[in-house]
């Protein structure tokens, strides 16, 4: 993992047994399941997962890079004109922040601390 790159690439699906199947199928991607709500995969040339929502799916990227300190990066988010659209929250793995660009792009950070 290197400090400010993109690591890893979040869709939406509304149904992740068929998204599975469709990209197993397809493209020979790997996958593990974490929980009911969550499925990384692999395989793929990037590392990514897939989250479940019950709302339509109009654009389900979401780029996310790697930063070390997440209250680092926050605080340079918050200075140079972005928003905090979720604030730092823990997962299995690390922790995560998303937010808003100054054109309106929604982007995570995520740290392994």
């Amino acid at each position: 993992m290197e400090n400010n790159k993109i690591n890893y690439i979040e869709f939406k699906a509304n149904n992740l047994e068929e998204i599975k199947v469709f990209y197993s199928k397809v493209f020979n991607w790997k996958f593990t399941d974490y929980g009911p709500e969550y499925t990384s995969f692999s395989n793929s040339g990037i590392y990514g997962g897939f989250e479940k929502t019950k709302d339509e799916i109009i654009n389900g990227a979401l780029v996310v890079l790697f930063y070390k300190e997440l209250k680092e990066i926050k605080e340079k988010i918050l200075n140079s004109n972005g928003k905090i659209s979720k604030d730092i929250f823990s997962f299995p793995g690390g922790h995560r922040l998303q937010f808003i660009d100054p054109s309106g792009n929604e982007l995570a950070v995520w740290s392994d601390k």
